[in-house]
C-alpha cells in the first residue's frame, strides 16, 4: 500500500530529480567543511533570517538595503572562495577525461633523489615541483624558460646560493627541466608549523592548487619534504623519498 501511492506521488524522474538535488547539497556542505566555511555559512544564515523578519514586519529601508546588497553578496562569496572553486572546477575536469602520468623516468626520479641528498647534506635550500596530470603553467608566476634534462649536476646548480635561479620553485615536465625561479601560490593552511617558511607553504599551495607533487629540501636543518594533496610528507631520507615518488608518479604501486 504504502509503496503505491510512493509509485502516484513520484516518478522515476522525480526520484532522479530528488537524488541529484541531494547529492548537489551534499557537495556544497562537503565543500564548505573542507574549505572551512561554515563561519560564512552562518553569517549568511543570520543575515537571511535578519532580512526575512525585516520582510515579515515591513521594514522597509532595510529590506531595500538587503535587496541591494544580495548581488554584492553573491560576487563576494565568487571572490572569497576563488581558489577552491577554481581547484573544485580543475580536479572534477581532471576525472572526466582520459589522461596519464607524464612520462617521468625512473632514472629521472633516481637524479632527483641523488641532487636531493647532495643538498641536504650541505643545507641547500630547494624547492623541486613535478607535474602529473594537470598543467600548471597557469597557476605559476615569473618563470624562466629552461627546457634542460634533468641532471644532478644542473638541479644543484639551479639552486646553489647566489646564483640568479636558486630563489624560486623548477618545474620538471616529464623528463626534462621546464621551468625555473617559479613564483608558487602560497598555501594559507594555519595548521604548518612556524619553523616551516615559504618554501614549505609554497610546496603546499602548489599541491592544493593542482596535482602535482613538490619536494622540499629545508635550507635550515636540510630536511627533506613532500607535499602532496595539500599534504606535507616530512623527514624523508632519500630512500623513502625515492619510493614515494615511483609510487606517485605511477612507476610502482602504493604499498597499503
Amino acid at each position: 500500500m504504502f509503496f503505491e501511492l510512493l509509485k502516484e506521488l513520484f516518478g522515476f524522474r522525480d526520484i532522479i530529480d530528488i537524488i541529484t538535488v541531494a547529492l548537489f547539497i551534499y557537495g556544497i556542505i562537503y565543500f564548505l567543511a573542507v574549505t572551512k566555511g561554515f563561519q560564512i555559512l552562518r553569517g549568511l544564515v543570520f543575515l537571511g533570517l535578519f532580512w526575512f523578519a525585516s520582510e515579515i514586519i515591513q521594514l522597509r529601508t532595510l529590506s531595500w538595503i538587503f535587496e541591494k546588497l544580495w548581488t554584492l553578496g553573491l560576487f563576494s562569496i565568487v571572490v572569497i572562495f576563488q581558489p577552491e572553486i577554481r581547484r573544485t572546477l580543475a580536479r572534477i575536469g581532471e576525472k572526466t577525461k582520459v589522461i596519464k602520468f607524464s612520462s617521468v623516468e625512473e632514472r629521472t626520479i633516481e637524479r632527483i633523489v641523488r641532487a636531493c641528498r647532495f643538498m641536504s647534506d650541505r643545507q641547500i635550500g630547494a624547492l623541486i615541483v613535478i607535474e602529473r596530470n594537470q598543467d600548471i603553467e597557469d597557476i605559476i608566476e615569473g618563470c624562466v624558460y629552461i627546457d634542460a634534462t634533468v641532471s644532478v649536476e644542473l638541479l644543484i646548480t639551479v639552486f646553489y646560493p647566489m646564483t640568479p635561479l636558486h630563489d624560486g620553485a623548477v618545474v620538471i615536465r616529464g623528463e626534462r627541466i621546464a621551468f625555473a625561479s617559479c613564483v608558487l601560490p602560497l598555501s594559507k593552511t594555519t595548521e604548518l608549523p612556524k619553523k616551516y617558511g615559504t618554501r614549505h607553504r609554497a610546496a603546499l599551495g602548489i599541491s592544493e592548487e593542482s596535482d602535482a607533487i613538490a619536494v622540499v629540501v629545508s635550507e635550515e636543518t636540510g630536511e627533506i619534504s613532500l607535499a602532496v594533496e595539500g599534504k606535507l610528507e616530512r623527514s624523508l631520507d632519500p630512500e623513502i623519498l625515492k619510493d614515494r615518488l615511483s609510487e606517485l608518479l605511477g612507476l610502482r604501486h602504493e604499498t597499503t
